[in-house]
């Protein structure tokens, strides 16, 4: 699995290049001149979508954690390392989300209602992302009024209707994960230690029952889901006016939720390598943006996240360290 990220991703490091080459280095260069040093607000800024996220999973962590290890400021941390993994690491796009499970553990929460926690919280941002995307799909009819244009957007958000869908039957019938549960047990020939970090007094099965029988819980989470994502627009509305190529609030909103989206669906490119540039490229025009405007958006994103997430990554590490001596320490 490793192997087929890595050529991935070198495929996707290749496409890049391609497209900046095609478009002209130096158009692109020149754009992001213009921004400047008042780029690196984007940094500090990324805390609001992010924060606003997990406030939408702590709502999902709050009933399982009645002493406070998760707080908002934790799981803020938490989400910033699970999407530096993501997004920086070639562990396609599960990646963040195991890492999230164990740095939950740690924290001294259950196994179980950690990993449904998780598991809930990816479910309905599936549901999120589905809303925000027919927030920008509505938006982007509504400003280029073309039939064309109309017809080829509902097609392709009617060939992501099954990722919803799935998520509500899930959420629906939650029996499924007992199911999965077993499945993995058979496969891998008894207990794993992976599900046995899993069974802290109850299964994952009853966790994501209980925890989704709070609809109301479900309701909120989403929510703030929903808020982070329409928040992050604020960010390409920001960088586009900073490269000289300012766009309406809707433009934005569009962008944010087509960067989204592509790299959702290609979940197994990771950092969403050259699909995310091809992507605002081709919306980008759709809206008048120049294509290296466009890349030089797709750039600062990039440059963001790692500006951002090697910090985040190295902040991991300590903490393991210190986890694994606090560990060693305790035993000896």
């Amino acid at each position: 699995m490793k192997r087929l990220a890595y050529v991935v991703a070198l495929i996707g490091g290749l496409l890049v290049i391609a497209l900046i080459a095609h478009t002209g280095y130096r158009a692109v260069l020149s754009a992001l001149t213009i921004g400047g040093w008042s780029l690196l607000w984007l940094v500090p800024y990324h805390l609001c979508p992010v924060g606003l996220d997990a406030l939408g999973w702590r709502v999902l962590v709050a009933r399982r954690d009645p002493q406070g290890r998760a707080r908002l400021g934790v799981l803020t941390w938490i989400a910033l390392v699970r999407e530096a993994v993501s997004r920086l690491l070639p562990v396609a796009s599960v990646g963040g989300e195991i890492a999230g499970i164990r740095l939950l553990i740690l924290r001294g929460m259950d196994g179980a209602a950690a990993t449904a926690s998780v598991v809930v919280e990816v479910l309905i941002s599936l549901l999120s992302q589905y809303l925000f995307t027919a927030i920008g799909v509505a938006l982007l009819i509504m400003l280029t009024q073309s039939s064309e244009t109309t017809t080829e957007v509902l097609i392709g958000i009617a060939l992501t209707c099954p990722a919803p869908i799935i998520a509500l039957l899930l959420l629906d019938n939650a029996g499924i994960f007992q199911r999965l549960e077993r499945f993995a047990e058979r496969v891998l020939g008894g207990r794993s230690r992976l599900a046995q970090l899993l069974s802290g007094g109850a299964t994952l099965d009853q966790e994501i029952e209980r925890l989704i029988a709070q609809r109301w819980r479900l309701t909120k989470a989403t929510f703030w889901q929903l808020a982070g994502m329409v928040s992050g627009s604020f960010e390409v509305w920001f960088a586009l006016r900073l490269l000289g190529h300012p766009v309406s609030v809707e433009a934005a909103v569009i962008l944010e939720s087509v960067t989204l989206t592509i790299r959702h669906l290609a979940f197994l490119v990771p950092a969403g390598l050259g699909v995310q540039e091809a992507g605002l490229m081709v919306f980008g025009q759709m809206l008048g943006l120049s294509n290296d405007a466009a890349l030089a958006l797709s750039l600062i994103k990039r440059g963001r996240e790692i500006v951002m997430g090697v910090p985040i990554l190295l902040s991991w590490q300590v903490y393991e360290t210190r986890h694994i001596k606090a560990r060693r320490d305790a035993e000896t």
